[in-house]
């Protein structure tokens, strides 16, 4: 949907949004952000043992087989059992990510481990109140964000998702550096009864880094395309066969 506007003007095509199946009971949990990656690390792995004692199973999202592998530490730290997917585990990765809607489980997976699995909800866990999704780092497209959050509350199950980033992630420090220092330094003087306000605040600044990065890959694309056309008639000009 974000690329809409680029689809038709590239190749003439419309984008047309293709209603739920059954209607999403996904319900996103307020953001929460930390100074550093390793209160992020903590907090993340504190979260999800709390989650899968309470009989949920848990889901989370790494950018890299480095986070993903940070996060493992900060959980063998206490003591919590875990699943970690990431490009060393090609071969096990579609029966693990299977098994990740069993009830206490905690799977931390990179964003291309797993994909195409569906993950089936076990009956106490969807009791439970379903999966619960853990987003640890925004990406330059909120596409891929909405794809990991889009893991839980699947046909009409139930299920509740979170973003727990830290100030200093990627997205914020190459996109978005002054507006994400200003509403930093905004949050230290909100008291817990404008959390609200300084969720819709952290959410614009979110929103910005990610149009930024977006507009800056679209030129980059549409220059692309615009040289490739420009070769292709000078090829055209010289007599070369293009086929």
């Amino acid at each position: 949907q974000e690329v809409a506007a680029e689809l038709k003007h590239v190749y003439d095509l419309p984008v047309t949004r293709i209603p739920t199946h059954k209607k999403s009971q996904r319900r996103r949990l307020m953001d929460a952000v930390y100074a550093t990656q390793s209160d992020k690390w903590q907090a993340v792995a504190h979260s999800a043992v709390r989650m899968a004692a309470a009989g949920r199973s848990v889901l989370v999202g790494t950018r890299s087989v480095e986070a993903s592998e940070a996060l493992s530490l900060a959980l063998q730290t206490i003591g919590a059992e875990h699943t970690v997917l990431n490009a060393r585990q090609d071969q096990e990765e579609a029966q693990a990510v299977a098994q990740a809607g069993q009830a206490g489980r905690i799977t931390v997976a990179t964003n291309m481990a797993g994909r195409g699995t569906d993950i089936k909800l076990s009956t106490a866990v969807e009791q439970a109140g379903g999966l619960h999704v853990i987003l640890t780092e925004f990406h330059e497209s909120a596409r891929v964000d909405r794809q990991l959050f889009g893991r839980a509350a699947r046909q009409g199950n139930p299920g509740t998702v979170q973003a727990m980033v830290a100030w200093d992630d990627e997205l914020f420090r190459r996109y978005a550096p002054w507006l994400s220092t200003i509403i930093k330094w905004s949050f230290s003087g909100l008291g817990r009864v404008a959390m609200p306000v300084a969720n819709k605040l952290f959410r614009l600044l979110v929103w910005h880094a990610q149009s930024k990065a977006e507009r800056l890959h679209r030129k980059q694309r549409l220059d692309t395309l615009k040289r490739d056309i420009k070769w292709l008639r000078a090829l055209g000009f010289v007599g070369v066969d293009q086929k």
